[in-house]
């Protein structure tokens, strides 16, 4: 497919990396942004290296670019060993085409040996209360009560987290969401801090998290006008219900 021609949907590779049937992690913007806060932290400490971009026609013309760096808003990372990769997207989504935008990440996971796709995301609530939470299968789900992330008993996720999932249970891919209760309308950073100490205690990634903390007021106003999206689409875009 030619480069100059918008597709369907496809994840436009950048650099060849060989990778090595990776866990995925992936954050979308959500309650609090805590997913693309979180998944963003995780591109950082783990000083991963962008080898893709999602191309396609269902992607709202936008780009984003954060104290003067532009960057494609729609990103795929890896670190250099290649078993982990993340997802990041930094703008919010229509309703429409997400499936096919959807199907196109389950099939690179699939081409890249991955087992594991793991949902980072926010449940919008008044107030934060330092706990983890998860929704998976009955046999991870006790795992994690193990390392103190609580199951969810129900509820229901929408937008692209929700199909990702939906789409997991169909194919060979164990579909995991780890969740926080995140602030309804601003950016989250201690949020997303206690669901990155949850990523830790699950998959002993050992990512410090003090930057969340440290540089919490920064964080707020960097990601205001995202949140402020965010806060105006909320109704008809991804999010998780209990």
């Amino acid at each position: 497919m030619t480069q100059n021609k918008f597709p369907e949907a496809e994840v436009y590779e950048i650099k060849k990396i060989e990778l090595k049937n990776p866990i995925i992690f992936a954050g979308f913007v959500g309650a609090g942004l805590v997913g693309t806060l979180s998944v963003g932290h995780i591109i950082e400490k783990l000083k991963m290296k962008e080898i893709a971009y999602m191309r396609s026609k269902y992607l709202p013309p936008s780009t984003v670019f954060l104290r003067g760096r532009l960057r494609h808003p729609f990103r795929f990372y890896t670190n250099d060993e290649g078993t982990i990769c993340a997802i990041i997207c930094e703008i919010t989504l229509r309703m429409e085409g997400l499936y096919t935008i959807v199907s196109s990440i389950l099939d690179w996971a699939k081409e890249k040996g991955s087992k594991e796709i793991i949902i980072l995301d926010g449940v919008a609530s008044d107030e934060h209360d330092n706990k983890a939470y998860c929704a998976a299968e009955e046999d991870l789900c006790r795992v994690m009560a193990d390392k103190e992330i609580n199951m969810i008993p129900q509820g229901f996720i929408t937008g692209i987290p929700g199909g990702i999932l939906n789409e997991c249970l169909l194919r060979d891919i164990q579909g995991v969401t780890l969740l926080v209760k995140a602030n309804r309308i601003k950016a989250d950073p201690i949020a997303a801090l206690t669901l990155l100490e949850a990523v830790n205690r699950m998959y002993e990634t050992n990512i410090d998290t003090s930057d969340l903390r440290n540089e919490k007021d920064q964080i707020g106003q960097d990601f205001e006008e995202l949140s402020l999206k965010y806060a105006q689409s909320r109704e008809e875009t991804s999010g998780m219900y209990m």
